[in-house]
């Protein structure tokens, strides 16, 4: 059975993405056939986070056009026969309603929906041999997997948890510290003070958690890795786990430079449980969230409380430690920022929904929920999201990244109420936004916001899908809520009457008394002066006499030379752009430098090393284009 083709998505909002691939399909004949290299965008997918498989769309510059196959039917038959066939693919993913023929009045295409695989099915691969055949999905293309990459998954895939094993060589008088220790179970005690377990001896007690553990058919017994981890000595950890770093960072901006650590540094013992202490009290130390009171008793324990203390334990229980990166966690006066080596074993959207639990180190996980720390069943994930929600901050950002495999959460503390702008939508449009979907009322909010959005930026704000995305914005500017411009990838959308590029179009200036501050990704950015008179300024600052002066004297060290090291050239970008904002012509001039150079080899890099942020970052294409320096950004990259 086929579904009509407009019904599914409109072809002019579609582009390759993560999870978006389109493949002719044409065949040598034009009678159509499965390309080969749909396998590898399968493999890479499943391997991945899913994603869809379009077979009979091509693309023409920044346009994609439908280029209909010829026979649908036979080719989904190849897809079932292939995928069947363990000698070209190892597992079948797919289910029936996973193939789709898609049709309208040019013919038909097929949708072909890649599930993200278990860690249990992972690696996919193409072929009989996985550390040649499997791929992963990295921006719009599918790369091979290193070797070492595929052995990473296939330990992942025969353990079920990465703590449990027995170490050789271990002992616990000479490797366990024993003040954390008699700390924890000093903890354990107070919360649990008739437990059997406090009966026990030490190395008793330490195997009734988990941390000590005995063969059976061997007669082996010795520390768990979990043991160690949790309570061992610096140097003892060092020993069993030679990449093992664990690091806590208060920093007073965005900037990396940090204004209190706390690291392996061999000043204290160096192990999970004695990190988690110290930096527990840390993270809360000033914490600015509004006191509970409960009768006349103020409540300290607030939700946000709670939301940090599980993001840090989640961190410590799924971080890989046989990973190269260090755990680290972040304190800024915007955002939590936590990161732990290794991926998440269950997909996104199944930790965001909850009850799907596969805990990496299951044993450092009960040696926490002993002594109430870390949620179970799967509910730690939407625990945080929702007490997030409850001050009306901004929603979580969890990230996975499979390049540097390492997982990322970011708990920024920017309002996701901007009270004035639904104010203001409700008065433009009445009962009518009332009335809206959710998300079409999201993506008003969104323009309201942030002067305009796009596909892409919706796709980061909602959990929507985006099909779903795209049909909303397009009813919406179908109904007049909307105005759209651009094409293709470039389409934007914003609010009736409030172009973002018309004040520079015509020449319209605000006044420094209207403009005191602006959106930028969502984040509030307070404005200096000489920015805000820039704000909605069309003019050239090297118009300026007096301005130019100022800027040709930044820009000696670099205009002066015909070389200058990379280094020199980004400081003197940086201190031209520090307070005022910059065009590329105006860059190239002052710094006497080609602006096509300039532009690919210094500004598009310190934008993503968050060094510099545009003007207009949701049209990245914008004809006047400027540049600030990133003083009041929000990001935080994990670094």
């Amino acid at each position: 059975m086929s579904t009509p083709l407009k019904d599914f998505f409109d072809i002019e909002t579609l582009r390759e993405s993560y999870d978006t691939e389109f493949k002719k399909a044409h065949g040598r004949d034009g009678k159509g056939k499965v390309p080969e290299d749909f396998w590898e965008s399968y493999s890479a997918m499943a391997n991945t986070d899913g994603g869809y498989i379009y077979l009979g769309i091509e693309q023409e510059k920044s346009t994609f056009v439908l280029r209909p196959v010829a026979e649908p039917a036979r080719m989904i038959k190849e897809l079932w026969d292939t995928l069947n066939n363990p000698s070209k693919v190892n597992i079948n993913l797919l289910q029936n309603n996973d193939i789709e023929e898609l049709t309208s009045s040019k013919g038909g295409i097929i949708a072909v929906h890649v599930p993200r695989a278990t860690r249990k099915q992972r690696p996919v691969y193409i072929g009989s041999n996985p550390l040649t055949g499997t791929y992963i999905r990295r921006h719009e293309g599918d790369y091979l997997c290193s070797p070492e990459y595929v052995k990473q998954m296939l330990g992942e895939q025969a353990q079920d948890t990465r703590d449990a094993v027995i170490l050789s060589g271990f002992s616990f008088e000479e490797d366990i510290d024993k003040e954390s220790f008699r700390i924890y179970r000093q903890n354990f005690l107070n919360r649990k003070p008739e437990h059997p377990f406090n009966e026990c001896g030490d190395q008793e007690f330490l195997r009734q958690i988990g941390g000590w553990a005995k063969e059976r058919s061997s007669g082996k017994e010795g520390l768990t890795l979990a043991g160690l981890l949790m309570f061992g000595q610096f140097r003892s950890i060092l020993d069993a786990v030679p990449n093992y770093i664990v690091d806590y960072q208060e920093r007073a901006g965005t900037e990396t430079r940090w204004i209190d650590r706390v690291t392996t540094d061999g000043s204290w013992s160096g192990n999970l449980y004695d990190f988690y202490r110290i930096v527990t009290k840390k993270l809360f130390t000033d914490l600015k969230v509004p006191f509970q009171l409960e009768g006349d008793q103020r409540i300290e324990d607030t939700p946000v409380h709670e939301a940090l203390r599980e993001a840090f334990v989640n961190t410590l229980i799924h971080a890989d430690y046989s990973g190269s990166c260090s755990i680290l966690v972040v304190k800024r006066p915007d955002l939590f920022g936590f990161r732990n080596p290794g991926l998440m074993r269950v997909p996104k959207d199944e930790a965001l929904r909850g009850g799907m639990s596969d805990c990496r180190n299951r044993n450092i996980q009960k040696m926490f929920q002993f002594l109430g720390r870390g949620e179970q069943a799967g509910s730690g994930v939407p625990m945080i999201f929702q007490n997030w929600a409850k001050q009306h901050w901004r929603e979580p950002y969890l990230d996975e990244r499979s390049e540097s495999n390492q997982t990322v959460l970011k708990l920024k503390m920017i309002s996701l109420v901007p009270e004035p702008v639904i104010r203001d939508l409700k008065q433009k449009y009445g009962d009518a936004f009332q009335g809206l979907s959710q998300l079409e009322q999201s993506i008003l909010i969104a323009a309201g916001t942030e002067e305009c959005v796009n596909h892409q930026r919706m796709k980061e704000l909602v959990k929507d899908h985006p099909h779903d995305i795209s049909r909303s914005l397009h009813a919406l500017v179908e109904h007049g809520f909307l105005e759209s411009d651009g094409s293709g990838k470039a389409t934007f959308y914003y609010l009736p009457g409030e172009h973002p590029m018309q004040d520079e179009t015509f020449g319209a200036q605000r006044s420094s008394i209207e403009v005191s501050s602006v959106h930028m990704g969502g984040s509030l950015v307070h404005l200096t002066p000489s920015l805000v008179h820039l704000e909605g300024s069309s003019d050239r600052l090297i118009d300026n006499p007096d301005i130019l002066s100022e800027l040709q004297e930044i820009a000696i060290p670099v205009s002066s030379t015909g070389k200058a090291s990379r280094e020199l050239i980004e400081e003197t970008i940086i201190r031209l752009c520090e307070g005022r904002y910059l065009t590329i012509d105006e860059l190239a001039i002052l710094l006497d430098r080609n602006k096509g150079s300039l532009r690919s080899r210094y500004i598009s890099q310190m934008i993503t090393d968050g060094k510099l942020v545009q003007k207009y970052r949701n049209v990245p294409s914008h004809p006047n284009q400027k540049y600030t320096t990133a003083s009041g950004g929000e990001e935080y990259n994990g670094s």
